[in-house]
């Protein structure tokens, strides 16, 4: 047995994916509060075709970037969880991308 397999099957499996999952967290709960702030930009002057739409695809992407963490925070449960898919990563990167770009596009 080499000592790469050998400090695989010795170290602590539970601190690693505990951190990850607190992570995915923390990101959920900061894209949450960029699309409660997106709604209230929306909603506080007059409500044009152009902020609904901008809040509309707003709450997509945010609909999408939670269900990308809650899978990735569902799959961290097992001892030896999987790798983040490059689909995932690709996915959780765009919607964080398109949010602030149609947070942007409210503020304009």
């Amino acid at each position: 047995m080499t000592e790469a397999a050998a400090g695989i099957d010795a170290r602590d499996p539970g601190l690693q994916p505990e951190r990850t999952r607190l992570a995915w967290r923390r990101t959920t709960l900061s894209c949450t509060v960029v699309a409660v702030l997106a709604v209230k930009l929306a909603v506080s002057d007059e409500i044009t075709a152009v902020g609904i739409t901008g809040l509309a695809l707003s709450a997509l992407v945010w609909i999408g970037f939670l269900a990308v963490a809650h899978r990735r925070i569902r799959s961290l449960s097992p001892a030896r969880p999987q790798p983040l898919s490059h689909r995932a990563a690709l996915l959780a990167a765009f919607c964080t991308i398109a949010l602030a770009v149609f947070g942007a596009a409210l503020i304009w």
